[in-house]
């Protein structure tokens, strides 16, 4: 049974750390370990954390030695890794229990190294368990296959559903950027030839944050998606912004959902 490595950071989450970490460790796909660095948090997320390590030893907690984001800690987890299989949960999102053991049987059947299911939508201020989670029909879509091209349109990928192969991609970072950090490793992946490919089926669940919140302002990330175009991806002008307009779209469109 391959072993699959669950990246999560946390930055002052103990509110929704709980939900994200049970949901892991209740996966039917038992072969895991999930790898969280903490990004110096000031709450109680780390004591918490330290808690769930006790209980059980897959969880592997550590403190960043400073402070320097999501996609730093992303990368401190993945350096720590062990597993054939690469995945990532952010600290406020959930899995739903068959999640893993159904994408490692989609990634065979299908010899893709890089997968990506389909995800609910919850509100920012739900407090259930995966394990009791109701269906609620706001769906964010898998497309069934994404080549690099079409990602370049609209990033496809919901983070909290991406899995990557390490034994064929090998171990990949994210890049150093303070947003957009994970769209820039899938790119990079597919830049070099990997496609991805979607599972239909709904398989975790994504806190839609509060109103005005800058998580909730998708257009915040226009800047960033621009800087990833063009310094990241080295795209033209024109290129550059037919992407960023495929963007834009996308972020709008999942919102009402």
């Amino acid at each position: 049974m391959p072993l699959v490595s669950v990246v999560m950071p946390v930055y002052n989450s103990a509110a929704t750390l709980g939900a994200a970490v049970r949901s892991v460790l209740t996966q039917t796909h038992a072969d895991l370990e999930l790898l969280v660095t903490d990004d110096r948090s000031t709450d109680s997320s780390m004591d918490l954390l330290r808690e769930f390590a006790e209980r059980d030893e897959r969880v592997l907690p550590e403190s960043a030695p400073e402070q320097g984001g999501a996609g730093r800690a992303r990368n401190l987890a993945i350096q720590r890794a062990r597993g054939d299989y690469i995945a990532f949960l952010d600290s406020d999102d959930m899995w739903l229990p068959e999640k893993t053991e159904k994408q490692l049987a989609f990634a065979a059947e299908a010899t893709a190294p890089l997968t990506f299911t389909s995800y609910f939508k919850m509100d920012a201020d739900h407090d259930g368990e995966s394990t009791e989670w109701v269906p609620n029909g706001r769906v964010i879509r898998a497309r069934g296959h994404v080549d690099y091209r079409a990602m370049l349109v609209r990033d496809h990928i919901g983070a909290l559903t991406a899995m990557y192969d390490r034994n064929v991609l090998g171990t990949r970072l994210m890049p150093e950027m303070r947003k957009r950090q994970d769209y820039a490793l899938w790119l990079s992946i597919m830049r070099d030839g990997a496609d991805a490919r979607g599972l239909a089926e709904p398989l975790a669940v994504y806190r839609a944050h509060q109103a005005g919140s800058l998580s909730s302002n998708k257009l915040s990330l226009v800047q960033y998606n621009w800087s990833l175009y063009r310094e990241h991806e080295r795209l033209s002008v024109p290129r550059a912004t037919r992407a960023l307009t495929g963007a834009v779209w996308q972020s709008l469109r999942n919102s009402r959902v």
